[in-house]
């Protein structure tokens, strides 16, 4: 009966897997030859190609580099359904040595960072790059777990289905690790216009 079963269900499943599989990333390009887009200590800026939006962010932490991290991020297309950005711009700067709580204003998403690194907190200040789709709005928005799960620890969080979009983020600073624990904020986008506004 068991064998009957599998035999019935197992087409099933594989036109499915055949129909929605796109849903999902695929492996994730980070550049030429997957190099940091930082040095320790210096600040960077990264910006995603037009049209297209941050869905992995890997990082790794060198205390004796001044507890500071190299920085590494993957962009995607954004789904066909949102069109093309109608807006682009940079959010206000999260201060270093600080937690904070930001999403994209005007129901923007994260299409690159600006960071900046400052000796005398042994952190770094971030700013968010974000593009607004014309006028969609967010919903049924999320946490991500911690990223990483431990300060100190290699991050690399990546986006594994393709109608979610990070939004923002919000962060804890450890004084005693002089690291940052991030949760990135994702929704998912409506598909027709509205006329709500985040601010």
């Amino acid at each position: 009966m068991d064998l009957i079963l599998l035999c019935v269900f197992l087409p099933l499943v594989t036109v499915a897997w055949g129909q929605y599989g796109d849903y999902y990333y695929g492996p994730y390009n980070y550049g030429d030859n997957d190099e940091w887009v930082n040095v320790y200590r210096q600040g960077f800026n990264f910006q995603c190609p037009h049209g297209q939006v941050i869905v992995a962010v890997r990082s790794v932490f060198s205390k004796k580099e001044g507890s500071d991290r190299l920085w590494n991020y993957a962009c995607m297309p954004a789904a066909q359904s949102l069109g093309e950005p109608t807006e682009c711009w940079w959010e206000e700067i999260n201060r270093a040595g600080t937690e904070w709580y930001q999403t994209c204003s005007n129901n923007g998403l994260v299409a690159g960072f600006q960071s900046q690194y400052f000796p005398s907190v042994l952190d770094r200040e971030w700013q968010f790059y974000c593009c607004r789709y014309s006028r969609r709005c967010p919903y049924s928005c999320w946490l991500t777990t911690e990223y990483p799960g431990h300060y100190g620890e290699d991050m690399d969080m990546m986006m594994y289905t393709y109608d979610h979009y990070i939004r923002g983020a919000t962060t804890t600073f450890s004084a005693v690790n002089r690291d940052r624990q991030w949760k990135f904020i994702v929704c998912r986008m409506t598909e027709y216009d509205c006329p709500f506004q985040n601010v």
